[in-house]
């Protein structure tokens, strides 16, 4: 079956019961999501499907030919000159030096991403409500929450200046 991940298509082996989670990390080398708690709780394993976050520990391959995935190595975009522009949540959490461990970042970044997308001003509240379901052991909350104000100041920078 063909997957179109972070527009590529792949041809993967058909197990429709299989979770996008290890076609991923396993069939793909998309190591970028990770494995967090295996039962859609914790937001580690977050990728969008057709824009709308979705947690791939649980999610079958099945019902996804012809949807557009992304991952987080989707989220940033190559220019015409080859150079890679890293997206504003990604800028904003390298500016705002989120990561500790590290391992809930890519979830996190993603969820951020398709809130900023949905809303691209949304206030301290509704940033903290979008990743109430996106665990941290670390206890970053604070600075993740940081990082999604200032990417949506980035937003809003580059559209003016677009």
């Amino acid at each position: 079956m063909d997957l179109d991940i972070n527009g590529q298509l792949y041809q993967v082996t058909k197990l429709p019961d299989r979770p996008l989670l290890w076609v991923l990390r396993d069939e793909l080398g998309l190591i970028g999501t990770k494995y967090g708690c295996g039962i859609a709780i914790c937001g580690v394993c977050t990728i969008h499907v057709d824009g709308v976050p979705t947690r791939s520990c649980v999610l079958p391959i099945s019902g996804l030919e012809g949807r557009r995935i992304r991952t987080i190595e989707g989220l940033a975009t190559k220019g015409t000159d080859g150079e890679i522009k890293l997206h504003p949540v990604q800028q904003a959490f390298l500016e705002i030096q989120v990561p500790q461990c590290s391992w809930c970042m890519s979830g996190q970044m993603m969820t951020a991403a398709a809130v900023l997308e949905e809303n691209p001003s949304p206030s301290e509240e509704e940033i903290k409500r979008a990743l109430n379901n996106n665990y941290c052991r670390c206890g970053c909350y604070f600075r993740v929450r940081q990082a999604v104000a200032r990417a949506a100041e980035i937003q809003a920078e580059e559209r003016v200046d677009g």
